[in-house]
């Protein structure tokens, strides 16, 4: 099994480096990709050095079984047909080709099976406030189809690169040293604020962020659900969390809705508030699952049930995603 990380050096390439060595990935080559400033840049994996290769149209790909794609929409659509024309499985953790009919949308606990029709060869990632919510919500709608989500996201720097991470770092530094902080990667300053804009704004006043969770949910649930999201950029450096109201066609109890949760795929039970026990990206940053806390009835609406969700999105949201597939074709043998 040969496999390629595009985007080496970035932050999700980063993290395809330490899941693919956490989990002992089957492979026995990999190759790595980047952009001419990364090329050349040395990295350890299973105790060797890979350089990384600068990323190019050619025939680069002979002989890759998979390849983890995480460098832009733009490259990734640029370099798919490189990428996938010796019979590589590309799988794309931009935007650039989610929303395309032909090309899966995939989150192995919800919909792996859509990861076998590939026509182009592509699979694509999806957006990682997505991720989170429907691994939680698909426990829910075993129960009950959910008709209705609303959603608050709070999303950590890092949702916005490394770099977002190393300014928000910098800015309370600077701010304690009374300097003026440095605001490059985000609208305003991050430190001591939120900013309640992700992406950019569309003519429905919704940002593409917000859209993002509508129409992916609707393609990975195969479902009819309405998704209302806020998506809200707070302070911390890995993790997002989500507030999530949903609507079920008949009423689910907080029992109902705790024993569905503690034994879904890739969701953990962390709901005891008399003891303070609940979800926070503090202590959850790093980890595997999608952690769920606060379960109750919604009081407005005898349908609703809410809970809160906390996942490292790097991780869940990102890169282990990813893999999670490739292992999930890998068992099938379809790959």
């Amino acid at each position: 099994m040969k496999v390629a990380i595009v985007g080496a050096s970035g932050a999700v390439g980063q993290e395809f480096l330490r899941v693919l060595e956490e989990r002992n990935f089957p492979l026995t080559e990999l190759v790595l990709f980047g952009s001419s400033r990364s090329a050349g840049k040395e990295y350890e994996f299973r105790g060797k050095k890979l350089v990384v290769k600068e990323l190019a149209h050619g025939d680069d790909f002979k002989g890759i079984d998979i390849a983890f794609t995480s460098a832009g929409a733009g490259i990734s659509k640029e370099f798919a047909a490189d990428i996938t024309k010796f019979g590589a499985v590309m799988i794309d953790n931009s935007s650039a080709f989610r929303m395309e009919n032909d090309i899966p949308l995939v989150v192995p606990e919800v919909n792996a099976a859509d990861a076998k029709d590939r026509p182009r060869g592509i699979i694509a990632n999806p957006n990682c406030t997505t991720i989170q919510m429907v691994v939680a919500l698909k426990a829910l709608e075993d129960i009950s189809h959910i008709k209705r989500v609303h959603v608050s996201s709070y999303q950590a720097a890092s949702g916005a690169g490394a770099a977002a991470m190393d300014e928000l770092a910098l800015q309370y530094t600077q701010i304690a040293n009374g300097e003026e902080p440095t605001v490059s990667k985000f609208a305003y300053q991050l430190a001591y604020n939120v900013i309640p804009h992700i992406d950019v704004f569309t003519d429905n006043g919704y940002t593409k962020e917000e859209m993002k969770m509508y129409y992916e949910t609707r393609k990975i649930m195969h479902s009819d659900v309405e998704v209302s999201a806020t998506c809200v950029r707070v302070p911390t450096l890995r993790a997002h969390s989500e507030s999530v109201w949903a609507e079920t066609e008949r009423p689910i109890s907080v029992e109902e809705a705790r024993e569905a949760f503690s034994k879904a795929q890739g969701v953990v039970l962390m709901d005891n508030p008399a003891e303070k026990i609940y979800p926070m990206p503090l202590f959850l940053s790093g980890k595997d699952p999608v952690h769920v806390g606060r379960v109750r009835k919604d009081i407005s609406n005898p349908n609703g049930i809410t809970f809160w969700c906390v996942s490292d999105q790097i991780k869940k949201g990102a890169a282990l995603n990813a893999v999670q597939i490739a292992e999930y074709l890998i068992a099938e043998k379809d790959i």
